[in-house]
């Protein structure tokens, strides 16, 4: 019996060993570079947090709109002079009009406008739609786009911090309009731009709506609501390539001539030219509950 009873207790100490000891640790799953940290889906907000309807008339709103000036070329070798005349920029009739009119102009032979949000519309991802008409004429660019409000990246402004080209129009190109974007990595400049064009009939005519749709890991461009381009984040991307996570403000403007606009000449025949905008709209990014 003695010896049964040492086997016994002997049994159960090896017994209680086993059920006490610690299991082998999981090892960490390894998430790469390339993945999000987290998958989160976005919608953006009913009504818009930042707008100006032009149902005024005048100059634009100040506490919305301020200019650039000046007719320095613009780095484009652009031929306007870019003032805050009310010939050149005004609210009548529930538009605003930015007009390109040929006249000497702060040593330049044509008069424009170009006006900008900076320091008082400046947006971190949002939904930004723009309803407009355009000018038409060869010589004529105007532009409905994006700036970074403040230098964060790199040693230059451009291309460094980005910019979102929402609409570009040529005039010698009258059917088609572009979206673009341009970083560091990716610009015309050194022959990597990333775009796309669409073709409408009637964009100096009619009005049609602009719109850029700006996520933290997507872009995309449209037109009356059909998207024409997208540009996606890689998660491998440095600010090089994605420079898009600090806040930009919007610009609208009609250059003369330049690199771009002046490509097949200017007809000076057509002036003056307008761009007439119906609505400026931006809507919250909110992520879906």
């Amino acid at each position: 019996m003695r010896y049964l009873s040492l086997l016994l207790i002997a049994l159960i100490t090896i017994n209680g060993s086993c059920q006490t000891q610690a299991p082998a640790p999981t090892p960490p799953v390894a998430q790469g570079p390339s993945t999000p940290a987290k998958l989160v889906k976005y919608t953006f907000s009913e009504t818009p947090v930042w707008r100006d309807e032009f149902d005024y008339t005048g100059k634009p709103e100040p506490a919305k709109w301020d200019y650039d000036l000046g007719g320095n070329g613009w780095g484009n070798n652009e031929m306007q002079n870019y003032t805050n005349n009310s010939d050149n920029a005004y609210v009548k009739d529930g538009h605003l009009t930015i007009k390109a009119i040929k006249e000497p102009s702060g040593g330049r032979l044509y008069s424009s406008a170009r006006l900008v949000t900076k320091g008082k519309g400046d947006f971190l991802y949002g939904k930004f739609e723009i309803r407009a008409k355009l000018p038409s004429g060869k010589g004529t660019w105007p532009a409905i786009w994006m700036l970074a409000s403040q230098s964060d990246y790199g040693s230059q402004f451009w291309p460094d911090n980005g910019e979102l080209d929402i609409m570009e129009h040529v005039g010698f190109d009258q059917n088609i309009v572009h979206a673009n974007i341009h970083t560091k990595a990716f610009n015309h400049s050194i022959g990597t731009n990333k775009g796309d064009k669409i073709a409408i009939s009637n964009a100096s005519s009619e009005f049609h709506v602009y719109t850029c749709e700006w996520r933290p890991d997507y872009i995309t461009f449209a037109v009356d609501g059909k998207d024409y381009f997208r540009f996606s984040r890689d998660y491998t991307y440095s600010w090089q390539q994605w420079p898009f996570n600090k806040k930009f403000h919007l610009l609208m403007n009609i250059a003369i001539g330049g690199n771009w606009g002046g490509q097949e000449g200017l007809d000076n025949s057509i002036f003056p030219q307008s761009m007439e905008i119906d609505y400026v709209r931006v809507y919250e990014l909110v992520e879906k509950k």
